[in-house]
């Protein structure tokens, strides 16, 4: 009698355990430096609206925009121990994941299109899933459009102009080649340093997209601003190891089915984006150029040479063919 009641409190306790369990609901951390204002933030807001819809709120997102929770690398290294859930990157995960450097070759995509069927395609999928083994997992790209120069006392209209020059550039051996290769002296800061560094003459320009230079407010400190597109490096959502494996496999595909819906909402948004950035330093002062790129590519087409991964020039020629 008595053995059968400690069996049937004890399967009652493990009921009411498996109840919990299942009903428990998951609040995931989302760290990112750019502004709230920013596409990329306004897809993540999506995304949370997405995954919480799905999972009948038992999964939730809380964002933390504008380096709240630390830079880049920083971010990338709390996804591999456990103690962030998810970030957005973009040139520091070259750091982690060393196929990602070929973001960093100058002028490797066509165009946007081309870009996209390469980002969408199989090469994208790979370099997503093969940052495993490294504690982190690719689940999106979000568009960030080109990268160009912006300087603060003259324009970038041809590759000898930006000699003697300080650029800030992220934490990338590519971008530092990139930088060298054009004349210019590479100097890394951390994206919520820049304003203050651009200020006091720690670097006398930068190179970003459109969009980042508005909402930076950059333009309040440099009013030249050339559209010489060198690299078109995508926003990049990633998830720690950790936070995947726990997430059972319906948890998984609730949150690829809500990246994927706040890819396509951002990629729309994107475009109106550039366009309204550049309207506004426009109106705010800023000279824009649209130098020819031929002699940039020819310039920069040093770093091809240079390279000596095998695996990295393989992975050039197959984006290169890819129609």
């Amino acid at each position: 009698m008595i053995k059968n009641l400690y069996l049937l409190t004890f399967l009652t306790l493990l009921s009411l355990c498996s109840c919990h369990n299942k009903n428990s609901k998951k609040t995931l951390k989302l760290s990112h430096g750019l502004d709230v204002n920013h596409s990329v933030h306004l897809a993540m807001l999506k995304m949370g609206e997405e995954l919480y819809k799905k999972s009948n709120g038992t999964l939730s997102l809380e964002i933390y925009p504008n380096q709240q929770l630390g830079t880049e690398r920083q971010n990338i290294e709390l996804l591999q121990i456990g103690s962030l859930d998810m970030t957005k990157v973009s040139a520091a995960i070259e750091n982690f994941n060393p196929k990602m450097k070929i973001f960093g070759f100058p002028y490797l995509f066509k165009d946007r299109d081309h870009a996209f069927r390469v980002l969408d395609g199989p090469i994208g999928k790979e370099l997503l899933q093969g940052s495993a083994k490294y504690r982190i997992i690719g689940l999106g790209y979000y568009d960030a459009g080109s990268r160009n120069f912006y300087t603060k006392d003259r324009p970038i209209k041809k590759p000898e102009d930006l000699q003697g020059l300080k650029v800030r550039v992220m934490e990338s051996v590519t971008d530092i080649a990139m930088v060298k290769s054009l004349g210019g002296s590479p100097t890394p800061i951390s994206w919520g340093e820049l304003y203050t560094s651009l200020q006091q003459g720690v670097v006398d320009g930068a190179e970003n997209n459109l969009p980042s230079f508005h909402l930076s407010r950059h333009y309040e400190i440099c009013k030249y601003f050339s559209l010489n597109q060198h690299t078109v490096r995508p926003d990049i959502l990633i998830v720690g190891t950790s936070t995947w494996n726990r997430l059972n496999k319906q948890e998984q595909k609730w949150l690829q089915d809500s990246v994927d819906a706040s890819v396509k909402y951002q990629r729309n948004l994107w475009k109106k984006a550039e366009e309204d950035a550049l309207i506004a330093i426009k109106k705010a002062g800023v000279t824009v150029f649209r130098p020819d790129k031929q002699p940039f590519i020819e310039k920069t087409s040093a770093i091809y040479d240079a390279c000596q991964d095998q695996e990295l020039l393989s992975l050039v020629q197959q984006i290169k063919n890819t129609k």
